[in-house]
């Protein structure tokens, strides 16, 4: 039995009351809620482990919207909770955003045990590994800037020239690449090297939140303010709804944050002295063209412009990296005697990585956590290309249709109802497209 407290929360008393028989012989606690509101009422949360969440609570409502909420909610109050989502097949993409906005996993409905414990157990030993090493928040920024490429070397270079700068820098790339990283490493060369560097992620954010958290309320001092006379970094920027843009260029402009009441009054001006350095995983320029992003606002936010390299373009820093979480893992797993065999570095390469440095770091560190043996083989990271859809292996639409379809009977044994549900169509409509595909070929 783990020495560890599980919170399960779902509204399915059926639900509850099953993980509850699975999970409280290999758990010292479990602990069950069938509504999320009743989390502030629990005593000592902070003791709390894990938590499985439910993505939706109300009958009427399957946006997920609610299950992002409470993410956003616990992990505000416990940041080193681990959280893993509940969900349905069709849910799935969902369930990653979750895993964007601070999830560490999720498991689907119906969910098979053993899975399902593994999940479990792989968050519980990240949490320990993380709680009595303190490696992840002591780990400096400069330790992960790793990487020899030219690519990755001259976006360095920038950050480093421009950090003695007192202008606003905006840093773009694929979701993973590490721009808080470099972000950070803006600040440890920057002239505000000893002033407080404040982050506010507005991926994990729900909309309706995302003004408290920056400007604050009548009792609660925001994000903005927080960062006086040092550095905000404000990631997943476009995410900002189009009348808070308005408001962030308008703070940005007059040099002061404005605090309101419940009746929208302003009741308190504060002059701020502020550097703001900002992320986007999208392109900004579309967003501007398509109405989504004011064009006035990212020319605020972007005196400087610093592009991040996915990992794909980025040589043989793949395997630099790789070789540097499997020290930095086997450590805090105190797993000394692991060592990569000769065919992962192949497999490394070959890889994508479409999400970059972050799906490569957790590769490697849940291959460390699942394996027994000695050697890590390519077969342990558990990452397969789909396709490389490229100008070098071209496709056509109709053999693209059907690597998706075969790859969604395979992720479900040949189940046609579940892999129509992970496709988005009927189950009629994939009996049809596999008899045109079939016939086709």
């Amino acid at each position: 039995m783990v020495n560890g407290t599980v919170l399960v929360i779902d509204d399915n008393p059926n639900v509850l009351s099953a993980l509850e028989i699975l999970l409280s012989p290999e758990y010292k606690k479990v602990i069950t809620l069938n509504d999320p509101k009743k989390i502030a009422s629990l005593p000592n949360i902070e003791k709390i482990d894990l938590v499985l969440l439910d993505m939706n609570f109300t009958s009427s409502i399957k946006s997920g919207d609610e299950g992002l909420k409470w993410l956003a909610e616990i992990k505000n109050k416990v940041p080193s909770i681990k959280i893993i989502m509940i969900t349905a097949y069709g849910d799935v993409e969902l369930a990653v955003k979750a895993i964007k906005n601070g999830a560490s996993d999720f498991v689907l409905k119906p969910w098979k045990n053993e899975q399902l414990l593994t999940t479990l157990k792989t968050a519980y030993l990240q949490k320990k590994a993380t709680t009595s090493n303190n490696l992840v928040g002591q780990t400096s920024s400069k330790n992960v800037l790793i990487g020899s490429s030219s690519a990755f070397q001259e976006t360095l270079q920038l950050i480093q020239k421009v950090s003695k700068l007192e202008v606003n820098i905006f840093i773009s790339g694929e979701n993973g690449t590490g721009k808080e990283l470099l972000a950070k490493e803006f600040q440890l060369h920057s002239l505000r090297k000893e002033k407080t560097f404040v982050t506010v992620d507005l991926g994990a954010l729900p909309p309706d939140q995302m003004e408290k958290y920056l400007w604050g309320d009548q009792q609660f001092k925001g994000s903005i303010e927080k960062a006086q006379n040092g550095i905000l970094f404000i990631d997943s920027i476009e995410k900002l709804p189009l009348q808070l843009q308005s408001k962030l260029l308008l703070t940005l402009n007059d040099q002061k944050v404005a605090r309101i009441d419940a009746k929208a009054e302003i009741i308190r001006e504060t002059p701020i002295n502020i550097q703001l350095i900002s992320s986007a995983s999208s392109n900004l320029k579309k967003e501007v063209k398509s109405g989504n992003f004011r064009e006035d606002l990212l020319y605020q936010i972007s005196t400087i412009h610093v592009a991040v390299p996915p990992l794909r373009n980025r040589g043989n820093d793949i395997t630099e990296l790789a070789d540097y979480y499997l020290a930095f893992f086997k450590k805090k797993y105190q797993k000394n005697n692991i060592e990569f065999h000769t065919d992962i570095k192949k497999k490394i390469t070959e890889y994508n990585w479409p999400g970059n440095v972050r799906e490569l770091k957790h590769a490697i560190e849940r291959a460390v956590i699942l394996n027994s043996g000695p050697l890590l083989r390519g077969e342990d990271l558990n990452v397969e290309n789909n396709h490389n859809f490229t100008a070098q292996n071209p496709i056509t639409l109709s053999e693209m249709e059907l690597v998706m379809i075969e790859k969604a009977l395979s992720d479900h044994q040949g189940n046609y109802s579940a892999a129509a549900n992970q496709l988005g169509i009927s189950r009629q409509t994939l009996y049809n497209k596999m008899k045109k595909l079939s016939t086709n070929g």
